[in-house]
């Protein structure tokens, strides 16, 4: 019994671990190493050491990402977000700035949930106000809570733009996302993911918000994952440059 049930585990979570497609394997190759031509704003850091030059950069035609001209060309960490319902349970505990909601508290609260749980919705920290520089998404064309794709440990997983930060920092994602990337690094409220070679793709338009169809009152992260996925693909298939 012990053994079926730790192999039904096992399966749950490989299938909830996305290839990345070929088209997103280009560019996420192409840019990594590359310039950002199109800089929608600069001056940015990462979020766990708090240096370097990123910027939200919109050389991926229909969306914007995150990007960095620091060392040759890089992408962003994943520090841990915790913001939201139950901020400070399960494996947030120690999480030393987390906050009881989110920027889009008041949009999600339709959906029949308070907040965002950071343990349960894969989200992305996405956008900055408060404090020079400042960027907001939605100039562009992006919507709260649209589905944002996440480049990570090889893989492809799929979240929302749940929250944004009131600094400069980048590159955060909440706690039950970081799992889903790196199911290995001992991810908590206060150890993040450190190498900048993670990329985060916002998708402009209207068409990028589940709504409704996001499984909002899932219990676990799996099921909200592939509440999101079909809506994830077709975005991430139009991608082009």
């Amino acid at each position: 019994m012990h053994y079926l049930a730790a192999a039904a585990v096992l399966t749950a979570g490989l299938a909830s671990a996305y290839d990345v497609p070929a088209n997103l394997q280009q560019i996420y190759n192409k840019h990594k190493a590359g310039t950002c031509k199109n800089k929608l704003q600069g001056g940015f850091a990462d979020g766990i050491s708090g240096s370097g030059t990123f910027a939200y950069c919109g050389d991926i035609n229909g969306a914007i990402f995150l990007h960095s001209s620091g060392n040759g060309g890089q992408y962003d960490n994943m520090d841990i977000d915790c913001d939201g319902a139950n901020n400070s349970g399960g494996d947030c505990a120690n999480d030393p700035s987390g906050q009881g909601m989110t920027a889009f508290m008041d949009t999600v609260k339709k959906y029949g949930i308070s907040d965002l749980d950071a343990n349960i919705h894969p989200y992305v920290v996405f956008g900055n106000s408060g404090s020079s520089p400042t960027f907001d998404p939605q100039q562009y064309g992006m919507e709260p809570l649209s589905v944002m794709a996440v480049v990570c440990n090889n893989q492809l997983f799929y979240g929302v733009w749940g929250d944004t930060n009131g600094g400069v920092a980048t590159g955060e994602a909440s706690i039950s996302l970081a799992k889903l990337c790196f199911p290995n690094n001992g991810i908590t409220g206060d150890n993040g993911h450190g190498e900048e070679d993670v990329l985060y793709v916002g998708f402009m338009g209207q068409d990028a918000v589940p709504g409704a169809n996001a499984a909002w009152t899932a219990s676990d992260t799996w099921t909200f994952e592939e509440s999101i996925k079909e809506l994830g693909d077709r975005l991430v298939a139009k991608l082009s440059g």
